[in-house]
């Protein structure tokens, strides 16, 4: 949290983030309904935050970080009344102020209704549905509000559930279901959880019921039940060997299935691969010169270098995450510690998250920009290690990305003079 009760993005920010404010905000009061401990004082603190921003909100305002996007401005103040709404304090003067604005975006409309709702102002909020599309146009947002048109759609079949338009309501949550069953498909998680939570909260109030099927998976029948909404059921696989899977329902019902496969490349078979972002890795000494990293001697400290450039086909790149993973024969030497980080020559991310064996770097690229960033380490551990690929990509947008392919190192022990 900050001084001003809010909730900045990244540890150690003094700045409190416009949507991650509300989001973070909406994660507690949601927690506190379901009965989890959340200290009453920071939920007061973020209210008062809230209900000053809300009262500060000008459409036109220059002096925030949507000014650049009105249906970004738009949607961040909606979102903070309908969390005011939730958490039991509505601000109906500002919910009024934004009503009488006009054309305001199609998603902070639906999320302005939402919050009337909660706020026990049902007939506003139908009357401010009854002029809207459920149809938001497809779109990816890297920063801002980290939106997609999923996650509209998400927030749209929430609203709807909550002034009780089912009709409306089962054909948006037939929309999302299929964009979560769709394996080819990407979500970041914001889409992810938004996707899930109006789902789940669609299903909560339909009757209630106990779930039946079967599934045959690898010649093995079994069956199953569950009186929950959702069921995970682990199937464990044996390397890359295919195995048969077939699912039936015992119920009248739909039910909606989603085969999520997750693993990493075996050693040594990853391939470089880039899609609108370049990355190149260097190896050299504390001095400059080049060294071999595949072949580094007890001892030699050393310096790793990751040049990611943009090449500005889709204009400037907010959070990328730049993932760096080191074999266990390589020490990271942490400058922060002694305080000498000015030994590199390097870009300053974002935000950086040092840890025994990686290092995670997240910042934003402007178009035709190049940002490098460096971590010395020390060969310390003599012996045949893997150098797992260097990755960056965009958090919220799966196709921008670059890595690169990890090799084989030797650390040769060093020999006694």
């Amino acid at each position: 949290t900050t001084t001003e009760g809010g909730f900045a993005y990244w540890p150690g920010e003094s700045n409190p983030s416009l949507w991650g404010s509300s989001f973070a905000g909406h994660f507690l009061v949601e927690a506190q309904a379901k009965g989890y401990f959340v200290q009453a004082e920071t939920i007061k603190r973020w209210q008062r935050y809230q209900k000053q921003q809300s009262l500060a909100w000008r459409r036109n305002s220059q002096h925030n970080e949507f000014s650049h996007d009105s249906n970004s401005h738009d949607l961040i103040q909606a979102y903070r009344l309908y969390t005011l709404a939730l958490s039991g304090d509505p601000e109906l003067p500002s919910m009024n102020r934004m009503r009488e604005q006009g054309e305001i975006g199609l998603t902070a409309s639906w999320m302005l209704a939402a919050a009337y709702a909660k706020a026990g102002q049902p007939e506003a909020a139908k009357s401010i549905m009854s002029k809207l599309t459920t149809k938001p146009k497809p779109y990816q947002e890297l920063a801002y509000t980290f939106g997609s048109d999923v996650r509209d759609k998400a927030i749209i079949l929430e609203t709807l559930i909550l002034l009780n338009d089912r009709i409306k309501g089962l054909e948006m949550l037939k929309d999302i279901s299929a964009t979560l069953g769709n394996s080819n498909g990407y979500m970041s998680t914001q889409s992810t959880a938004w996707a899930l939570k109006s789902v789940a909260l669609f299903a909560a109030n339909e009757q209630k019921g106990e779930m039946k099927f079967k599934y045959n998976f690898n010649g093995k029948d079994v069956e199953a039940n569950t009186r929950l909404p959702i069921v995970q059921v682990t199937l464990p696989l044996a390397g890359a060997k295919p195995a048969p899977l077939t699912v039936s329902s015992n119920n009248k019902g739909s039910l909606f299935i989603r085969v999520i496969s997750e693993g990493v490349p075996a050693r040594g078979q990853e391939e470089d691969e880039s899609n609108n972002l370049t990355v190149t890795v260097s190896y050299a000494d504390v001095n400059g010169t080049p060294v071999d990293p595949t072949k580094l001697e007890q001892g030699k400290e050393f310096v790793a270098s990751v040049s990611v450039f943009n090449p500005g086909l889709r204009g400037e790149y907010k959070n990328l995450a730049l993932n760096q993973i080191f074999p266990s024969g390589w020490e990271i030497n942490n400058l922060r510690l002694g305080g000498d980080e000015s030994r590199l020559n390097s870009d300053v991310p974002t935000y950086q998250d040092i840890r025994d064996d990686r290092v995670y770097s997240y910042f934003n690229l402007r178009a035709n920009e190049t940002k490098t960033f460096k971590v010395i380490l020390t060969a310390s551990y003599a012996g045949t290690f893997y150098l797992p690929a260097v990755s960056v990509e965009a958090m919220y947008d799966r196709t921008i990305y670059a890595r690169k392919k990890g090799m084989v190192v030797d650390v040769l022990k060093r020999v006694s003079q």
